[in-house]
């Protein structure tokens, strides 16, 4: 009897030893605000803390993206290992779509295995294809943000620059001009800039983002180039953005000055017609020897013509069109070489008439 009651007791103890050190975890869930404005970034952070390595241990977390109420965006996702525990922890920026009491109920599933079932997997048994998991699916902690909602889409922190030439060209020369903006908030709120200007071509180039996630939001810059050619002077009109200023709780505006250019006036066909018209006479007392003079040059050149050397800024303006890319690169390489010359070409291409290989035939 003493015999089978020590077994009993050595049991419990074995079993007793194996639940206590078997691994456990515990969840935690913060934000950084409580309330915020719409689009404006809230930071928050899960942790997974075990109470050893947890091998056996593996975790799915992957929080609903996007909702009626808000756009998430994984920040950061890390997994290590810290005084022979293991902790993982998710990172996220989330952006409010509209007034709410805006509440984050995630939900994970844990998945346990065991040794046994992994070291059958590895030895490839026949009866074990793939290691065998039990799964647990448990609700976080609830995080709530009373969002409210401002007069303006763009919110964060920014500023605006204009990079421009002298605002002084020559008739179809073209006046370009950059558009950047710095900062740190929801830049997916700009727009690009589109200018519609009486008698003025604008062409404009993609917009560049060089932006990168924080907690913040996104951080970085946005920009945009233009190229404005006219015979005539014109004017750039005023460049005014309203955005919502996190850091001092206000609305503001990015704002830009209109810029005049002043464009040199070309000569029309009529006044290089008259001028030549006045100078004819001046050139009357010479025509008997200059025409007996080209009669020798042709004589000559009727065995002696040699093929024309192309000069080498055209040759470097066919380089460019032969290695366009696309049609809108060709657009403003016409429009930047002689936006008079090419007007027909500009306005087929436009209309989208001509292919790619069309235009280059046309120009080569």
């Amino acid at each position: 009897m003493k015999k089978n009651l020590g077994r009993f007791l050595f049991l419990l103890v074995v079993v007793w030893h194996v639940e206590i050190s078997a691994s456990t975890y515990k969840w935690s869930a913060t934000a950084n605000k409580t309330s915020a404005k719409v689009n404006e970034a809230i930071y928050l952070k899960y942790v997974c803390e075990f109470s050893d390595p947890s091998e056996l241990y593996t975790i799915e977390f992957n929080p609903k993206r996007e909702s009626d109420d808000y756009s998430l965006r994984l920040l950061k996702e890390s997994e290590q290992i810290v005084g022979n525990k293991r902790v993982n922890s998710y990172e996220f920026v989330a952006f409010a779509k509209r007034s709410t009491s805006l509440h984050f109920d995630f939900n994970v599933t844990m998945k346990e295995t065991t040794q046994e079932s992994i070291d059958s997997t590895i030895l490839g048994r026949d009866n074990a294809q793939e290691a065998q998991f039990t799964s647990t699916t448990q609700q976080l902690k609830s995080l709530v943000v009373d969002v409210s909602k401002v007069e303006s889409e763009l919110v964060g922190t920014f500023t605006m620059e204009i990079q421009k030439e002298k605002p002084t060209v020559n008739a179809y020369e073209p006046f370009h001009m950059q558009i950047t903006i710095n900062g740190v908030g929801n830049f997916q709120a700009l727009k690009p800039f589109d200018f519609q200007i009486e008698g003025v071509k604008v062409f404009s180039q993609k917009v560049i983002e060089n932006l990168e996630l924080s907690k913040d939001g996104y951080s970085g810059s946005w920009s945009q180039k233009f190229a404005f050619v006219s015979e005539k002077e014109f004017t750039i009109p005023k460049v005014t953005i309203p955005y919502f200023n996190i850091e001092q709780n206000i609305l503001k505006e990015l704002e830009a000055n209109a810029i005049n250019v002043s464009v040199k006036k070309a000569f029309t066909k009529e006044e290089l017609l008259d001028k030549e018209e006045e100078t004819q006479e001046d050139f009357s007392t010479y025509i008997y020897f200059a025409l007996t003079f080209l009669a020798g040059v042709l004589v000559g050149k009727m065995k002696l013509r040699k093929r024309a050397v192309p000069h080498a800024k055209d040759l470097l303006f066919q380089q460019k069109v032969q290695n366009a890319k696309s049609v809108d690169e060709l657009l403003i390489l016409l429009a930047l070489e002689d936006s008079k010359a090419y007007s027909a070409l500009i306005s087929q291409v436009e209309k989208k008439e001509l292919s790619l290989r069309e235009i280059k035939s046309k120009i080569l």
